[in-house]
C-alpha cells in the first residue's frame, strides 16, 4: 500500500482538528492544530456556515474523502427517502461496500478498504465486486476472497483490538465472511468523533 494514502489520512486528521478514526498513531494526538505555517494561529469564532462546512468535511473525510459530486448525490438521495434526512444520509454511507469491509475489520482503514475492493479481493453473495461505492442491502454476505485471506494487512486488522464490530453486522473472522443485517441508527455507528449529519443537511439546504 502506498505511503501517500496514510499521509493523506493524517493530513485530514490535522486539517479537521480531530482524530477522525480514533487511531492511536494519528499525529493529531501530538500536534492538535492544522498543518501548515499558519496552523497554530488563533482563529475567530466560526460562522454557522463554517460549522456546517466542518461537519460536512468531517463526514466526507471519515468515509475516505468521498468526492463532492458523489457526496451531493447521497444528500439528494437522503432527501428523497422518507424519514429523517440525516439518518438516511448515514445509512447510505454505511451501506457502501468499502465502509462495510472496514466495519467488518477485514482491513485497518477505510482507505485500505477502498483499495482492497478495487483489487477484486471481495465477494458479495459469492460474486466479485470491485466498486467501493457498491450499495449493500440487508442480508448481503460479504466475504474475503481465498487468495487475499493471508495478506498481512487482513490478519493484522482482524487481530487488532482497536475496533469492535457493530451490532448491525454479523461477522465470522474464521470464515472471513460477514452479513450486513440491517440499517443502523446514528447512535449505533461507532464514530470515534461526534458526527452531525443534521448540520450537513443544513449546509446543502441553504
Amino acid at each position: 500500500m502506498s505511503q501517500k494514502r496514510p499521509n493523506a489520512k493524517y493530513k485530514i486528521d490535522r486539517r479537521l482538528g480531530c482524530n477522525l478514526w480514533g487511531r492511536p498513531k494519528s499525529p493529531y494526538n501530538k500536534r492538535n492544530y492544522p498543518p501548515g505555517q499558519h496552523g497554530q494561529m488563533r482563529h475567530g469564532k466560526p460562522t454557522d456556515y463554517g460549522i456546517q462546512l466542518f461537519a460536512k468535511q468531517k463526514l466526507k473525510g471519515y468515509y475516505g474523502n468521498i468526492g463532492e459530486k458523489r457526496f451531493r448525490r447521497y444528500y439528494d438521495e437522503a432527501v428523497r427517502r422518507r424519514g429523517d434526512t440525516g439518518e438516511n444520509l448515514i445509512e447510505i454511507l454505511e451501506r457502501r461496500l468499502d465502509a462495510v469491509v472496514y466495519r467488518m475489520k477485514f482491513v485497518p482503514t477505510v482507505f485500505a478498504a477502498r483499495q482492497f475492493v478495487n483489487h477484486c479481493h471481495v465477494l458479495v453473495n459469492g460474486k466479485r465486486v470491485n466498486i467501493p461505492s457498491y450499495n449493500i442491502k440487508d442480508g448481503d454476505v460479504i466475504e474475503v476472497r481465498e487468495k487475499a485471506r493471508q495478506l498481512p494487512m487482513v490478519l493484522q486488522a482482524i487481530d487488532s483490538p482497536e475496533r469492535d464490530i457493530p451490532e448491525y453486522m454479523d461477522v465470522d473472522h474464521k470464515k472471513m465472511k460477514g452479513t450486513f443485517l440491517r440499517a443502523p441508527t446514528l447512535e449505533e455507528v461507532p464514530y470515534p468523533v461526534k458526527m452531525e449529519p443534521n448540520l450537513v443537511i443544513e449546509f446543502y439546504s441553504r
